[in-house]
């Protein structure tokens, strides 16, 4: 099973916390990989937010391939960054050759591009990025956007963090918004791409659960935008959903909830919004989900949340101080970061609402 966490704070925080949030609920998940988000960065990447960073693991040959392509298309590199290694014996990791988080100036015909256009820029380097490492077996993109770093990696999450020098928390290596998820997609084969939380142009899903309408859900996405591709767990179309209902159709958050699992027919008919609600439900059919789950997710404004499904067959908290928020499969994630909260304030989602919080840390339950 899997065990997701979120972490959203007022202050810069470094990823020790996401490591320490997952490490209190080992039990429930199988060791068998680590991978996070970062987004609002701070420390080294802080004065660079409206530039893209590359987040990527490869080869040598597939760093060569990546420059090559990223030189071609106009990029030029301003900041490059490396983890610091700590390769001891015994740990149980399968690593590549190299990871790279790279901060890069646009190309100078895009110096004036409006916003759009940057970011389907970055979306086909990225695409362009993937393809070419994947043919030729050289490595992993796993983002290029600005304000945005992630790894993914297989192997014990705590010696992951060992690896990464990640258990020492410093000042170098911050952000406010952190997502991540212990256990790679041991259903299938394990892919890096498959493990959570996926990302796309500022959207971030992760998820505890499974996905039964996975078949619907990939035939009717594979069509509906150019960065819907891979498909590698099922937990996959639920950020491409996301992305659909809110930076394609530019609806508002709260239909997100009525798209995946909207409400029978017979209390749509009996709200005021009925005729909105049953337009989703006939056009977007094939977005619904089912299977036990509960998903978390961050929009490109820093917006955080969480929502069940329809069922309320996987397990949720939100907890919160005054500077930060935690969402947890487990009582005993909040427990571990926030042991000084009052858990009579914390929230345990039913199965038809969303509990959002916004960059102010206050935290609404939009019921269904």
């Amino acid at each position: 099973m899997c065990r997701i966490g979120a972490i959203k704070s007022k202050k810069y925080i470094h990823p020790s916390k996401a490591l320490e949030l997952m490490r209190s609920q080992q039990k429930g998940h199988d060791n068998s990989g680590f991978a996070f988000v970062m987004q609002d960065l701070g420390g080294i990447f802080e004065k660079y937010k409206d530039l893209p960073t590359l987040s990527m693991a490869c080869t040598d040959e597939g760093m060569r391939l990546a420059e090559s392509i990223l030189h071609s298309i106009g990029f030029v590199r301003v900041l490059q960054w490396s983890p610091e290694i700590c390769n001891k014996d015994g740990l149980n990791i399968e690593p590549m050759p190299n990871y790279v988080f790279e901060v890069f100036q646009y190309p100078k015909s895009f110096k004036y591009a409006p916003d759009d256009e940057k970011q389907e820029l970055l979306v086909d380097t990225r695409l362009k990025l993937r393809k070419a490492l994947e043919e030729a077996d050289e490595g992993y993109v796993y983002s290029f956007w600005p304000d945005v770093v992630m790894l993914k990696e297989i192997g014990d999450p705590r010696d992951i963090g060992t690896y990464f020098n990640l258990w020492h928390p410093n000042s170098d290596f911050t952000a406010k918004i952190i997502t991540a998820q212990c256990r790679q997609n041991t259903n299938y084969d394990i892919v890096r791409y498959a493990a959570h939380p996926f990302f796309l142009q500022g959207y971030t899903a992760l998820a505890n659960g499974e996905n039964t309408f996975y078949e619907k859900n990939k035939l009717f996405q594979e069509n509906l935008y150019k960065g819907y591709i891979g498909f590698e767990s099922d937990s996959q179309c639920f950020l491409y959903t996301l992305h659909y209902i809110h930076k394609i159709l530019k609806w508002p958050l709260k239909y997100y909830k009525h798209t995946v699992t909207p409400l029978p027919y017979s209390d749509i008919q009996e709200r005021q919004d009925r005729e909105v609600l049953l337009r989703i439900k006939a056009s977007l059919s094939n977005l619904e989900i089912n299977g036990p789950n509960t998903i978390i997710g961050v929009t490109p404004d820093g917006t955080m949340f969480t929502l069940c499904d329809s069922k309320k067959l996987r397990p949720v908290v939100v907890a919160r101080t005054d500077d930060m928020v935690v969402i947890s499969s487990e009582v005993t994630g909040a427990n571990e970061i926030l042991p000084q909260r009052n858990i009579e304030d914390d929230i345990y989602p039913n199965e038809r609402e969303m509990v959002v919080v916004d960059n102010n840390l206050e935290v609404e339950r939009w019921q269904q």
